[in-house]
């Protein structure tokens, strides 16, 4: 049986970031080795992939959509496989947040702290390959040079980040809680498809622990946010591409990371993701578009609702299923 590849993309493919400052320079060498993979691995990978497809073939109906969109759901004639815990990533997964929300927040909070620092649109793509909020900061001040009015003595400036933090979280939170940030399409309904299945669910982000029990519960509603599990902020002493938060939540929900699945929009999250053992899923972000996913087990544009629904639970069941095809 031949295999066929299919590429999804979004209507319009935004051309690729060019940073103001070296991305590398941003990027800690943890990341950087996180990311890297051979090449003879994703070859490996991609042969094995190819193995699953023929051996476990999946229904794929094509949408009528101005996006070009598709369905995909198992097929099989055996009993539905699905996952142990259904992982979100939070920023630009549950919703499109970096550009026009934590990245607004940071300005504003530089602006009311007068430190003469705005991150621009292009600029902040750059920043956002370094994950955790605080660490992005510290980063590029260390980088570019420290604010005048930023405290001088190493141990301040330790202090200083966080109360940056706090004060930029709060501004964030009132952008979520007057709902100017809207979910993005299918998160509500792939959530209800694994609550009503028995599947767990839980949030993993780098972002501040408050902010995400916000986005989950002004977003989503306090229904569904009391039967998910949030792993966030410095639950972990490592960020994501490190795994940590990811080998956490399997731990905590008593799951097997091989039975789980993970929906992340980065090249980080991804790498944490996979380095955790875990089946991962990318939704494309804006920021994220031309990011490297080759090691992803699917890729797409988002979740869809219907008539334009990208992949249901049983779509992430079959993934599973293929793990085990020899």
């Amino acid at each position: 049986m031949a295999t066929v590849k299919l590429s999804l993309s979004s209507p319009s493919s935004s051309s690729s970031i060019q940073s103001k400052l070296s991305s590398a320079s941003f990027i800690p060498n943890a990341a950087r080795a996180f990311n890297a993979t051979p090449s003879s691995a994703k070859a490996s990978k991609s042969r094995f992939m190819g193995k699953c497809l023929r051996s476990n073939p999946m229904m794929i109906t094509h949408i009528g959509s101005r996006s070009g969109g598709i369905t995909c759901s198992s097929a099989s004639s055996s009993p539905a496989t699905l996952p142990s815990a259904l992982l979100f990533d939070c920023d630009g997964v549950l919703v499109d947040t970096e550009k026009d929300g934590h990245r607004i927040s940071f300005n504003d909070t530089f602006t009311e702290r007068d430190l003469g620092v705005t991150w621009d649109v292009e600029l902040y793509g750059e920043l956002l390959k370094i994950g955790g909020g605080k660490e992005r900061m510290t980063a590029y001040f260390n980088k570019v040079g420290w604010p005048e009015k930023a405290p001088k003595d190493e141990a301040e400036r330790k202090a200083f980040i966080p109360g940056l933090h706090k004060q930029k979280t709060e501004l964030f939170m009132v952008l979520i809680e007057q709902k100017l940030l809207p979910l993005r399409p299918g998160v509500a309904k792939l959530v209800d498809q694994a609550l009503t299945n028995g599947v767990k669910v839980a949030v993993c982000s780098t972002s501040n622990e408050k902010a995400v029990s916000a986005i989950v519960s002004c977003l989503l509603g306090p229904e569904r946010a009391e039967k998910i599990k949030i792993f966030a902020g410095d639950v972990v002493p490592k960020k994501k591409p490190d795994p940590a938060i990811y080998n956490l939540a399997a731990e905590t929900l008593g799951v097997d990371p091989s039975k789980c699945v993970v929906v992340e929009d980065s090249a980080i999250g991804l790498a944490a993701a996979k380095a955790a053992g875990m089946t991962c899923i990318v939704t494309k972000s804006g920021y994220t578009a031309d990011e490297d996913f080759v090691n992803a087990d699917a890729v797409f544009d988002c979740i869809g609702d219907p008539p334009e629904e990208r992949f249901d639970l049983a779509f992430c069941g079959s993934l599973l299923q293929k793990q085990f095809v020899s």
